[in-house]
């Protein structure tokens, strides 16, 4: 097949597998199965061929980042279920003040989005953010904003959320996920600042009624805090997140020192990002034992498997996906009009990823999709390659663009839409200004900060 038909080929696959998503309501990883071995038929791959094609896509991607992906979505299980989510929130009012809710607010969702799903990360911290609301008379839509932009950034941006964690694997950076954290902060500030101005500003042009916001108020955050009998300590609801953190920067030190023996040896495995989680994991279940929750830990792991299988299965797709597109010739034909394509360069993953987003709904999904059509920076036959995107810091950056992308723009189809409007006690019209506007607002300064650090760094 010519390569003006394998791009055709392609566009339309992605349309298909949108409509799949979307309009027929199709389990994204049947929708990504399914489009890969259509398209690998139509792009006249050896019929043969295509069964190993599948198998190594798919076995590719939970051999370099299941396992991290695994723990990471656990530390937040165990995080949320301890009331440790609301002890990193209380210690962010606490350190902020409450003459600023909107900045503690999005300071509040971006830490503890961290670890935890935007989605289940608002709900917990809703009753705290009306509580705030009830006894300083703030203002509740402006909160609501500010909590849903600090959740949503970290989601997007900073594993171990699944979403940056598979696109780190996807990208050739499994073994350098603290590279991609530090990205990830250092993207999220001009992010944050954007939603911050925003959150202000939004907050005095649409109101919710006093009768409305009552009514969402069903507990005292006194109350919610009886729920788990005691917070935990600052450093136990601290740990999981931070050991981990600090093990891979140790590692990553290690390397660049080139210590040797069996001290360094010592770190470098400590500092993998697997190895790194798992210590996240253990101190974990010490904040279990601390919580008197341990005996629970059986049911929480159940549930974090149930809700990470899903995105597991979707990501080994995307992997499929990839391997199709790297083995039907679509990266050698984009090297042959590099010229054309190269000068869109970081602004390339964004694109596809913002329109996968808007199309279907599911950052994870774009996040993920977007990755695995990218490929390796070190791939000779990825569209990395093929773009001049062939270093490490590259390829963080181009994460954060993906991720950027993945944000524009929540709206009725994104089940975070519904989250946020509905426990804010919006309307679809009111979430259209407040939430869709904002996550348009930090898509755009997101790619604007990738594309200034990419100017300074590449």
């Amino acid at each position: 097949m010519s390569g003006i038909s394998l791009i055709i080929s392609f566009v339309i696959a992605i349309v298909i597998m949108i409509w799949m998503i979307s309009k027929l309501k199709v389990h994204p990883f049947l929708a990504l199965m399914s489009i890969s071995l259509i398209l690998a038929i139509v792009a006249g791959i050896d019929l043969a061929k295509i069964p190993s094609i599948i198998g190594n896509g798919f076995s590719g991607i939970f051999k370099s980042i299941g396992i991290v992906i695994i723990f990471g979505a656990l530390i937040g299980t165990i995080l949320e279920k301890t009331g440790a989510a609301l002890k990193l929130a209380d210690m962010v009012v606490n350190c902020v003040g409450q003459k600023r809710p909107e900045l503690a607010m999005l300071i509040m969702g971006w830490v503890v989005g961290i670890p935890v799903f935007c989605d289940s990360g608002f709900v917990v911290l809703n009753p705290i953010r009306e509580a705030l609301r009830k006894k300083i008379s703030a203002n509740p839509v402006g909160m609501a904003v500010a909590l849903s932009g600090g959740l949503y950034a970290a989601h997007v941006f900073i594993p171990p959320t699944p979403g940056p964690i598979a696109a780190a694997g996807a990208l050739g950076l499994g073994g350098n996920l603290l590279l991609v954290i530090g990205m990830g902060v250092v993207v999220s500030i001009p992010v944050l600042i954007g939603v911050y101005m925003f959150a202000r500003r939004i907050g005095d042009e649409v109101s919710i009624s006093d009768e409305e916001a009552n009514a969402i108020i069903s507990q005292s955050y006194e109350d919610l805090i009886k729920q788990y009998g005691k917070l935990p300590g600052g450093f136990l609801s601290v740990a999981p997140i931070f050991m981990p953190i600090l093990f891979m920067a140790l590692g990553s030190i290690a390397k660049i020192l080139g210590i040797s023996g069996a001290f360094g040896n010592l770190l470098a495995f400590l500092g993998n990002p697997i190895m790194a989680l798992a210590i996240g994991v253990v101190f974990g279940i010490l904040l279990l034992a601390d919580t008197n929750k341990l005996p629970a830990f059986n049911d929480m792991t159940n549930e974090t498997l149930k809700i990470v299988g899903p995105i597991l299965f979707i990501t080994a797709a995307g992997g499929v996906l990839g391997q199709v597109i790297t083995s039907a010739g679509f990266v050698d034909y984009i090297k042959e009009n590099a010229a054309v394509i190269s000068a869109a360069g970081i602004f390339f993953p964004f694109l596809i990823s913002a329109i996968l987003k808007t199309a279907q709904g599911s950052s994870t999904v774009a996040i993920i999709t977007t990755a695995s059509i990218m490929g390796a920076f070190n791939a000779d036959n990825s569209l990395m390659m093929a773009l001049g995107l062939t270093s490490e810091i590259a390829a963080a950056l181009c994460v954060m663009a993906i991720a950027a992308g993945a944000m524009c723009v929540s709206h009725a189809n994104d089940s975070y839409f519904w989250v946020v409007t509905n426990f804010s006690k919006m309307t679809p019209q009111q979430g259209y200004r407040t939430q869709t506007m904002m996550t348009f607002i930090m898509g755009i300064v997101g790619i604007a900060s990738v594309y200034i650090l990419s100017l300074v760094l590449l």
